[in-house]
């Protein structure tokens, strides 16, 4: 079943809980077409013109962080309820990542339970920093528990905060090249931390085919004994503990370092929709097939890891595949 594990849905009303909780970048979201109405019309036209049969949504970056922790519960269960009721409106069309009104972990965790055991959302998303703390910060611990008792899915994205340094956002870089590093920056602190060797059961899907971190592996593998020596494990090998998405804007040298680099096993797609539209959205699942990836691998990433990783779909693959093999299906 082909998943696109990294696509964005904002409603004007969820935006406006953010713009109430204090989110200033809140607005930036609006009319980028990943709303509902005629907009969700059109995603699903562009959806079939790709391919796609299935989005797993997500509300990052635009997540419910902030300090007033009744408003930031208020908008977690309102987006994820609105998660739920798009998925029912529109079977196997569209599942969703669970979004926690964070830094209360008291009712992110009530939250947690309530969107994986009453509303059966498939995992969980947050930001790769929580309002400028990294999530490796020990407060997070029991938030990671959690995930780990119930074998749950974490998706992670970019908060859009330039890294933290005027160097990025000073100069009009948050999203270029902000993005990516916020996503090396958050991988490097997981294995340095040693959270998934710790925290075995989370299934952690990074963002933008891991940034930097395709090119850095050898680099870290060199260098952690002496600059991180408390790492636990190469950061090779902790690195292939986690998935990544396609999301890399079509430049297929980018993909073939990450296939190298985690192996094809460890990827899946993502668009980014609303980011990449249009012609863009189609060559963010085309160029996955592009002649210089090996087919298999191709058909790996599109089609089965994320039906694999996140059990949606697998039913109906088999019984797709007896089918076509000329059996009887019951």
């Amino acid at each position: 079943m082909r998943i696109d594990v990294h696509a964005h849905y904002w409603t004007e009303d969820y935006l406006d809980l953010l713009v109430d909780l204090g989110k200033a970048d809140a607005g930036m979201a609006r009319g980028l077409g990943a709303g509902g109405g005629a907009e969700l019309e059109a995603r699903l036209r562009l959806m079939d013109r790709a391919g796609v049969q299935m989005q797993v949504l997500s509300a990052c970056p635009q997540l419910p962080y902030g300090g007033d922790e009744k408003k930031a519960a208020q908008a977690a269960r309102f987006v994820n309820d609105q998660y739920a009721a798009l998925g029912a409106g529109h079977p196997g069309r569209f599942a969703a990542f669970a979004a926690l009104p964070l830094p209360h972990l008291d009712q992110a965790l009530v939250e947690l339970g309530r969107a994986l055991d009453e509303l059966g959302m498939a995992g969980v998303a947050m930001n790769t920093t929580v309002l400028g703390h990294a999530l490796v910060e020990p407060g997070y611990q029991t938030v990671f528990a959690e995930l780990n008792r119930r074998s749950a899915v974490l998706y992670l994205h970019p908060a859009g905060n330039s890294a933290c340094t005027p160097l990025i956002s000073d100069y009009h870089l948050t999203w270029m090249v902000g993005a990516p590093v916020e996503d090396t920056i958050s991988i490097m602190q997981l294995i340095t931390t040693g959270l998934p060797a710790r925290y075995p059961n989370i299934k952690i899907i990074n963002s933008h085919l891991g940034g930097a971190l395709p090119m850095l592996l050898q680099r870290a593998d060199d260098q952690y004994r002496w600059e991180a020596p408390d790492t636990p494990e190469p950061p090779s090998v902790a690195a292939r503990r986690m998935w990544y998405d396609t999301v890399g804007h079509g430049h297929v040298p980018a993909l073939r370092c990450a296939i190298d680099s985690f192996g094809a096993d460890r990827l899946m797609l993502g668009t980014d929709f609303p980011y990449e539209n249009g012609d863009i959205f189609v060559r963010a699942v085309d160029y996955i097939s592009d002649p210089q990836i090996d087919p298999a691998a191709a058909r790996a990433i599109l089609d089965h890891n994320a039906s694999a990783l996140l059990g949606i779909g697998q039913v109906r693959e088999t019984r797709e595949a007896r089918s076509d093999s000329g059996r009887t299906i019951p």
